[in-house]
């Protein structure tokens, strides 16, 4: 089955129809729908008031093709309302944390929002620095650099919250940006913590604000700061439950502080709103994240159900597409991602390596499937395979480089590295294995995940871990899986090589305590299912 590229670039502008419902109507097929509590003050007309309001809260839930609706229906009230095509246009530049350069067609669509915008005049000094901040995000795309506007677009919004600064949206879009625009590089988490900073005091202020829920979610998205939203993200879903992403957005926060069980409820809610409203990219993301879950919990037959329904999915995938927080990339990322983790998760080496590739328009999504190839192949023995798969890799790697994609080629970086490391270890190279492993650890240490996955498809400073006590050095492995811990808690694979590392060192006491903790995020695994391997005083 290929994903069509055609039908990725076309989705990716978020274009397409999708059936309007005001915020204080009723969605489509006569539920009652709710978004939270949503008023952008504005100039427009007192019939424009309603389905404004109600764009901007589908906007802030990232409900992209809804929000567009929504605006247009602002338009048909009013058609002197410029600032709807300020909603246009953010709209149309979709997920501001998808990684990787919009598309032509989705920006020139954002531009003539704006054009749109300037030619009916803003109704009012305010309104028109709105308009100009998202005038920035297309400002000369063709030469200007994605990262140069978006920098902008936030140095613009920053000018708008200080002038207007009882403008409670102007800090909200201000905050997004701070946190939209910063580095996944940076470690000090200066942006986040800024935006951070604005949202929460108006949060306590304004509890059923679906933006400030959402974008604090955002906002500590990184495991030193996930524990700070989880108010935020225990809230969120209960603030705006008729948008399909307020459903998953929960997740994240699960996810990063190893709260499995929050994460599989949240998701099965969102896939299935997703299913409803035919956001299919909205549904794979949301499945992608339900899988992770599922196998850090021990959960597999009902991770293999998941993986069961995918084809099914995947048949409806850029088929009558509704734009959502999700773009059709993280569509193509989950269907990749979805079988590499169900054979890694296992350790199911020789199924990884013959998982069968998908070719799609996006060299990253591919890199899933050829890194678990390649690991899979090297840890049974397959190194012809592994050989195989790792050249791949190296070919993704420098598509991504001629694209000037420089985040997604450094993971794919990541990657080959890690199956190289192990196809070493598979040829009796265990020095330099060790070596090239420690190199793919500490490069993906010095990174952030992409907001499109709960995590990598194995975490290299496990797979250090793991090639450590391969090697026989528990106790150096035992030290590696600690560490992937602070940043990835609660991982099975990572919580069963603690502990045998720690009983292989002779440390009884920390081998029980990680035996032991595994047993409890496993309470609803299958019986015997992977606990079997559970000494029996810890089961």
């Amino acid at each position: 089955m290929t994903i069509a590229r055609a039908a990725i670039l076309m989705l990716m502008a978020g274009v397409g129809p999708s059936v309007a419902a005001a915020q204080e109507h009723e969605h489509a097929g006569g539920r009652a729908e709710k978004l939270g509590t949503v008023h952008f003050a504005n100039s427009c007309l007192a019939p424009a008031q309603g389905p404004f309001d109600h764009g901007v809260a589908l906007l802030h839930s990232f409900e992209f093709g809804r929000a567009i609706d929504a605006f247009h229906e602002t338009l048909a009230a009013d058609p002197r309302c410029a600032i709807a095509e300020w909603g246009i246009a953010l709209s149309r530049w979709g997920n501001p944390f998808a990684v990787g350069d919009r598309v032509a067609v989705q920006l020139r669509g954002g531009r003539e929002a704006i054009d749109h915008a300037h030619t009916i005049g803003a109704g009012s000094d305010r309104e028109r620095a709105y308009i100009e901040a998202a005038a920035a995000l297309y400002s000369d795309f063709e030469h200007v650099s994605q990262k140069a506007r978006v920098v902008a677009y936030r140095d613009a919004m920053a000018a708008v919250a200080d002038r207007y600064h009882d403008d409670i949206e102007a800090s909200i879009f201000y905050a997004l940006s701070l946190t939209a625009s910063e580095d996944l590089d940076d470690k000090t988490y200066a942006s986040r913590k800024k935006a951070g900073a604005i949202l929460e005091p108006l949060f306590a202020k304004y509890p059923d604000h679906p933006g400030l829920a959402h974008y604090i979610i955002h906002s500590y998205d990184v495991p030193p700061l996930a524990p700070q939203a989880l108010d935020a993200a225990r809230r969120y879903a209960s603030i705006a439950p008729s948008a399909p992403h307020a459903l998953h957005m929960p997740s994240h926060t699960f996810t990063r502080v190893g709260s499995w069980q929050e994460s599989i409820d949240t998701n099965i809610a969102s896939a299935a709103a997703a299913h409803h409203d035919s956001s299919t990219a909205e549904e794979l993301h949301a499945t992608d994240y339900q899988m992770y879950a599922y196998l850090q919990t021990g959960q597999d037959a009902a991770a293999k159900r998941l993986l069961d329904s995918l084809p099914d999915i995947l048949a409806r995938f850029g088929k009558n597409e509704k734009a959502g927080a999700a773009p059709p990339a993280a569509g193509a990322f989950a269907a990749a991602a979805i079988p590499a983790r169900w054979a890694l998760e296992r350790g199911a080496w020789a199924e990884a390596a013959k998982l069968e590739p998908h070719p799609s328009a996006l060299p990253y999504a591919d890199a899933l499937t050829y890194f678990a190839r390649a690991l899979g192949a090297a840890r049974s023995g397959d190194v012809a395979t592994a050989r195989s798969a790792i050249a791949t890799l190296q070919e993704l790697r420098d598509r991504e480089a001629a694209a000037h994609e420089v985040y997604w080629t450094g993971q794919i970086e990541i990657q080959r590295d890690a199956a190289s490391a192990w196809l070493l270890l598979a040829e009796k190279h265990t020095t330099e294995a060790l070596s090239t492993m420690r190199a793919a650890a500490d490069g993906e240490d010095r990174t952030e995940k992409a907001a499109v996955t709960p995590g990598p498809i194995a975490p290299a400073r496990e797979l250090l871990g793991e090639m450590l006590l391969e090697t026989n050095q528990p106790a150096e492995a035992l030290k590696e899986f600690q560490a992937t811990l602070v940043k990835e808690p609660n991982r099975f694979r990572t919580l069963y090589g603690a502990a045998k590392a720690a009983e292989l060192s002779g440390d009884r006491a920390a081998s029980d305590r990680y035996f032991g903790q595994l047993r409890e995020i496993c309470e609803r695994a299958d019986k015997p299912g992977r606990l079997a391997s559970v000494p029996a005083r810890n089961r």
